[in-house]
């Protein structure tokens, strides 16, 4: 696949796609006689890898050393194994943070909604006082 089909598949900018390349946040990609990237199987695998990884928020830093430890072969498959923890459990601290956040703004959202329906009952209130006086 071209550069600009991967783009357009993972809705990942062509310049993000290089520069993840140019990082090492996806292993170099293959190339056509020419020089263009020809994106495989693998490659496309390791693009939605990262782009699923940063979305969760999982740092650059720590996607770049888990790559250099897969290239490095199967001696390194306790280490990946033990980055990948370290990063779910940051993951995970961050989900009940923000779990937290969104517990507190339903909270505030209630009490406006719970406040609106106060001055709605005040108003037709009002409205038939009006209206019988």
């Amino acid at each position: 696949m071209t550069i600009a089909e991967v783009s357009r598949k993972y809705e990942i900018s062509a310049d993000t796609l290089r520069y993840y390349e140019r990082i090492g946040l996806i292993p170099p990609v293959p190339r056509t006689k020419s020089g263009l990237r020809d994106y495989d199987e693998e490659s496309c695998g390791w693009v939605e890898l990262m782009k699923c990884m940063r979305a969760a928020g999982v740092q650059i830093e720590a996607l770049i050393e888990y790559v250099a430890l897969f290239q490095q072969g199967d001696d390194t498959i306790d280490a990946r194994k033990a980055l990948l923890i370290e990063q779910r459990e940051q993951l995970l601290a961050r989900m009940e943070d923000m779990q937290k956040s969104l517990d507190r703004l339903n909270m505030k959202i209630e009490r406006y909604e719970q406040g609106l329906m106060t001055k709605e009952q005040q108003l037709r209130r009002f409205h038939e006082e009006k209206q019988t006086g």
